[in-house]
Parts: C-alpha cells; structure tokens; sequence
C-alpha cells in the first residue's frame, strides 16, 4: 500500500494483527532519538506504518545483516523491535546494537530444552532456525542453518537431508510437507503458533476479492516518510 499506491490492497479479516510489531510504537523512538541524538534506528519490516516513519533503515530477516554492516562503524544503533533478531544481527556483525525488549510470541515459544530433546531424539535431522526464536541466544551455534522462512524452504529444496528440525512458526510445516512428501519434518515447539496468521483462512481471502473487502489505506503523511527506510534498504540490497 505504501511501494505501490496505485494498487489495491485488501486484507482478509482486520483483526489479524501483529503481536510482535503492537510491542514498539513512534513516541518510544522519539524518546530513545532525544536521548541519542545521533543514532540510527533501524526496524524489522514487521512493525507498523507509524513506527517505520520514524526509522532510517528497514530489514528483512534475510538482509538485516547487509543492511546493518552498511551502516558506519561508528554509528549508534537501536534495532527495534524483536530482541531475539536483534541478538542474532549483533552476533553476526560484531556491531554494538541497542536492542529492544520485543518479540514474537510464536518464535519465543521455541525453547532450548525442546530444541535438545529433539535433536536426540533425531541426530541424523538437520537443525533450521529462524533468527526470531526464543532459543536464538542460547542455540545458534548449534543450528545447521539460521534462516528466514523462504530460506528454510529453498534450503530443504537443495538439500539431500531427510529429516528436519524447523524452529519457526508452524504455518510452514504445511508448507513443506506438501512440497516434499518423501522427507519428514519436526517442529521445534508444538506451540509455536501465530493466532493472528491463522485468522486469514482461504474462505476470507476468497470474500474479500469478491467484495473487495477490506481495503489497506496508508496516511499519505505517514506513507510518505515511512516508505523511506524501505527504499533505503532496497538500495543496499
């Protein structure tokens, strides 16, 4: 709605929110923006139009690494707002990175203790973890692969493994299981499961293109500096 204004945007059902991107709102980056006058703030692209308008750079899980190393060595950064992505982008850049006390509350249900009971229960599975779980500080040393969830799925495609562990939200089971009936897949936590992902079933999408339900409109204003951190990382990457 805000890249592509001449298109029409629809939601299927409005309740389906973002637990994640509600834990971050404008007036707290503002706050750490007085206090930090000359930082950077940089925001996961799971946060909402508002929060976007008052960053610098936007991220991916796939390119937050890239981003973050473009930024000058000597830059303040506040990373906002999943604590555990955070984490694992300060781990790979050696950067110091303020991180925010957000995250998801389907990938902070992945707890290490699970992650070990699975992997002896399944020595020979390949370990795919998304930078978002909650046991991303403890474990990803001892994952195969840390991966945004595209990844684990062009991963699984090139990979002879057979078995795999997969610490994310469990959506993408399906997913996998349907693309590769031969290989078996364990989640990594039975309840790593996303309410507000699961509202938009296949019957709404259907009624909101029939009646072109739900229409997504972005305050111009907002629209207008929001869209800006986005470009930005679509420049780096």
């Amino acid at each position: 709605a805000m890249l592509c204004p001449d298109k029409t945007v629809l939601m299927p059902d409005l309740a389906a929110g973002c637990s994640l991107a509600d834990m971050i709102i404008p007036e707290q980056i503002k706050a750490w923006r007085a206090r930090h006058p000359d930082g950077v703030v940089v925001c996961y692209v799971n946060t909402s139009a508002a929060v976007k308008a008052e960053c610098d750079y936007c991220v991916t899980s796939t390119n937050g690494v890239k981003v973050i190393e473009h930024i000058p060595a000597e830059q303040e950064i506040l990373f906002v707002p999943d604590y555990y992505l955070g984490s694992y982008l300060k781990a790979k850049t050696k950067r110091k990175i303020h991180l925010w006390k957000g995250y998801c509350p389907a990938h902070a249900a992945i707890l290490p203790e699970q992650v070990d009971e699975l992997r002896a229960q399944h020595p020979e599975a390949e370990f795919l973890m998304h930078p978002e779980c909650g046991c991303t500080t403890k474990q990803m040393h001892l994952a195969d692969r840390v991966l945004s969830t595209e990844g684990m799925v062009q991963h699984v495609n090139r990979s002879s493994a057979k078995e795999f562990i997969i610490a994310t939200e469990n959506g993408l089971l399906h997913r996998l299981r349907t693309q590769h009936p031969e290989k078996r897949f364990y989640p990594a936590s039975e309840h790593a499961s996303c309410h507000h992902m699961q509202r938009n079933t296949l019957d709404k999408a259907f009624m909101s293109l029939v009646r072109m339900q739900h229409v997504v409109t972005v305050d111009p204003k907002i629209a207008e500096r929001a869209v800006r951190p986005i470009q930005r990382m679509l420049e780096i990457v």
